[in-house]
């Protein structure tokens, strides 16, 4: 799949920025097609369905948010100011970035000169577990490599900054670099995806129109 990006300048969690994700693979969730090791994730096929409801009925499908997500949207702006406060560099925002063809998309946190920022803000002993990982291999968190790949393979990006923040605890702030191996078994597992995501709608309108003559 070759990329042309297209910059969506809209707010991120607005209306307009849903209506563009709807049915649409996203970065936030390349993790239930690839894991980070590569291989097929077992949430793959409940993945696909959830797109293909969010295709054929307009309408996005909602999603539990927890106390921590919550907390994390709410501290994210502080959390950029604190990037931008350790490492004299600048954030900004950006809306939604699709391919030129607008049939799998991405929203990086923060852009940061000319790369991106991924922001977490986890609870306190999910962080440490975070500062733990870092400190001992030198790894992300797993559950968000996906994540990270995947935006750097959308925006052509050669590194991505990931932080983990907790007001409470010492910072992480990590340099993650592109895999470009793990990148093409995405990028294949995604047009499978699509592949599947058309042929099945066509296969149930098809259904349809028999059913409506039954």
């Amino acid at each position: 799949m070759e990329n042309f990006l297209k910059i969506h300048n809209v707010e991120q969690g607005t209306q307009a920025w849903f209506d563009l994700r709807l049915g649409m693979p996203s970065a936030s969730k390349f993790k239930d097609i690839v894991t980070p090791k590569g291989k097929a994730s077992s949430s793959g096929e409940k993945y696909m369905h959830e797109l293909l409801a969010e295709r054929l009925s307009g309408k996005r499908i909602e999603t539990f948010k927890s106390q921590w997500m919550q907390r994390g949207n709410d501290l994210e702006p502080e959390a950029a100011n604190v990037f931008e406060f350790q490492t004299d560099l600048t954030c900004r925002e950006i809306g939604f970035v699709t391919n030129d063809d607008e049939t799998v998309g991405c929203s990086p946190d923060r852009l940061v000169d000319g790369v991106g920022l991924e922001i977490k803000c986890p609870s306190h002993p999910v962080h440490v577990k975070y500062l733990v990982d870092y400190a001992n291999n030198g790894t992300m968190p797993s559950e968000y490599y996906a994540q990270v790949q995947g935006t750097m393979w959308l925006m052509d990006f050669e590194k991505y900054y990931f932080m983990s923040y907790h007001p409470e605890l010492p910072n992480l702030i990590m340099t993650v670099y592109r895999d470009d191996e793990f990148i093409a078994g995405l990028s294949a597992a995604i047009e499978k995806l699509l592949e599947d995501l058309t042929l099945n709608f066509q296969k149930i309108h098809i259904l349809m129109k028999i059913i409506t003559r039954i």
